[in-house]
């Protein structure tokens, strides 16, 4: 269990975290999202004792975690897949992180074949690919076999097939009763995940919830309509206090009543639909809503050269930076030169 109580960080003039309390339960994947320079990392680190709290407290199964004797065995955790010496094995890293507390080699070699290292385990790391490099740091959290997992864009890198078994392998140490808390910029895997989600947003709480909860209160409802009678219905739904955008010529989107409302009317208009179907509201929409006022890089609309203009409002997390997708590395999951 983490649990952190008005936690706060200021680096001079910026407040990188303001305030923030929230618990992530054992038995469960939460969810940790926000926009870059929202507070993440840098909560993160300091539930970790990387980062001294301004204010406030946070502890891991009870206690900071300078506190544990074993720390390892207590919580497990990937920040930074690159924090490797570049000269060692995969095989040498871990041996030496199981020196420190006093972990058999037989784990070593059990978290090796867990997170597919067997072929690249006698390489230098400084040869790895960015997928690679992700598989060892994992490798890394779980050497312990601890209590607590915090992984920070665990599928940063992965190949689809390294997406799915970190998925899983999130879900099933939850299913064993572990604290499982992970960061990702991917909500549609997020979504896959997850059973609860916080999300921060210039360092303050935003929603602290189950997934469904935080999809259905953001969003809107969608009815998608089709009829060659739409400009008629239309102008019902319209007086019915709904909200319709014509998609295309026949096809309506309407906010507001469900599909059955619609139907309703329709019927008792005689109108024929073509088409009915309530829109299913996703995590990132949800999470669009949540956040519109706090992204701090935001993208305008493509130009008719195909050119968009990035700007960048001043106020990053210094201790955050922006996130890697597998498109920043030049190597492929497979490829360990």
């Amino acid at each position: 269990m983490i649990e952190a109580v008005n936690l706060s960080k200021r680096y001079g003039p910026k407040t990188a975290v303001d305030g923030v309390s929230f618990t992530v339960e054992p038995g469960r994947v939460t969810g940790f999202l926000g926009p870059n320079g929202a507070g993440k990392s840098t909560t993160m680190r300091m539930i970790v004792g990387l980062d001294r709290p301004t204010t406030g407290t946070v502890s891991v199964n009870g206690k900071p975690y300078a506190q544990h004797r074993s720390p390892l065995s207590e919580v497990g955790a990937l920040l930074d897949a690159k924090a490797v010496h570049t000269g060692r094995t995969a095989y040498s890293h871990l041996h030496a992180m199981a020196l420190t507390h006093g972990i058999p080699k037989r784990r070593v070699d059990e978290v090796i074949d867990l997170t597919g290292l067997q072929t690249v385990a006698r390489k230098r790391v400084g040869g790895f690919s960015l997928g690679m490099g992700q598989r060892l740091g994992i490798a890394a959290a779980l050497l312990g076999d601890p209590r607590t997992l915090i992984l920070d864009e665990p599928v940063n890198g992965l190949d689809p097939e390294g997406v799915l078994w970190v998925r899983n392998l999130a879900k099933y140490l939850a299913s064993e009763g572990r604290t499982v808390f992970l960061s990702s910029h991917l909500m549609s895997e997020v979504a896959l995940t997850a059973d609860h989600v916080i999300v921060i947003g210039r360092g303050r709480i935003l929603a602290d919830a189950p997934v469904q909860d935080v999809v259905d209160g953001s969003s809107r409802r969608i009815v998608r309509v089709r009829s060659p009678q739409a400009s008629d219905l239309a102008e019902l739904l319209t007086k019915d206090g709904a909200t319709v955008d014509a998609v295309e010529p026949g096809l309506l989107a309407v906010t507001g009543p469900d599909a059955a409302s619609v139907g309703e009317l329709a019927a008792a208009a005689r109108i024929v639909l073509h088409e009915l179907t309530p829109v299913a509201s996703t995590l990132e929409e949800a999470y669009m809503a949540l956040t519109a006022d706090s992204v701090e890089y935001h993208s305008e609309a493509v130009g008719p050269d195909g050119a968009t203009t990035d700007a960048a409002v001043a106020g990053h997390d210094p201790a955050e930076t922006p996130a890697e997708t597998p498109a920043t590395s030049t190597h492929t999951e497979g490829d360990h030169r």
